[in-house]
């Protein structure tokens, strides 16, 4: 195997730098609002005592794990507040195996969802091309219970777009630049939902 040239590995790295930086340039330009809007909604599930559960695949599940854990426990070091309601649905793997063996793997959101979920609830999904099945799994099921649903997308939204309460769609078909902005919008989402929640003094630790 011929060693690459350290000169293409550089032009290949910038390549991949630029095209990450001019997605969110265009997510800046266009989509910020969606963002606002996804953060307020989560925010009044929050305060009106709903929690926010979460799911996705491979990276998008560790996504949907890493938003989870930092409204459950921390986000911002300065921040000092009580834990917010947010819970993945695939962190408990006797019971995703258990649903993939006895029903099927596009079953492994919804099922949960069905456990644990309440009219009132919010879900976020997340899938780069829109087209995860049990992502569409979970968020049908949560039509029947009365529970919103938010896409974290890419690749034009897919059928999970027409799913969703609000939708946030990555302009690109490239995953890893779709992945690269989940991660960032999700910190800009939480960060919004934490500031709205601290301001009226909901989250302040006596």
């Amino acid at each position: 195997m011929n060693k690459p040239e350290i000169s293409d590995w550089v032009s290949q790295a910038k390549s991949a730098f630029e095209e990450s930086i001019n997605v969110k340039k265009q997510v800046i330009d266009e989509h910020l609002n969606v963002l606002v809007d996804i953060a307020v909604e989560i925010a009044k599930t929050i305060k009106g005592g709903g929690c926010l559960f979460l799911c996705g695949n491979g990276g998008s599940l560790a996504d949907a794990q890493h938003l989870a854990a930092e409204l459950l426990v921390r986000l911002r070091p300065h921040v000092n507040r009580r834990a917010l309601p947010a819970l993945c649905l695939a962190t408990d793997m006797s019971s995703v195996t258990a649903c993939g063996n006895d029903y099927s793997f596009e079953e492994i959101f919804s099922r949960s969802l069905e456990g644990l979920g309440e009219k009132g609830d919010i879900v976020l999904g997340i899938s780069t091309s829109g087209k995860s099945k049990n992502v569409i799994r979970a968020f049908e099921k949560a039509k029947e219970m009365e529970i919103k649903t938010i896409g974290f997308l890419g690749c034009g939204g897919g059928a999970i777009a027409n799913l969703s309460d609000i939708a946030f769609v990555v302009p690109s078909s490239a995953t890893a630049r779709i992945q690269e902005t989940h991660i960032t919008a999700g910190h800009v989402v939480m960060e919004f939902v934490e500031d709205m929640l601290c301001s009226n003094g909901y989250m302040s630790i006596e």
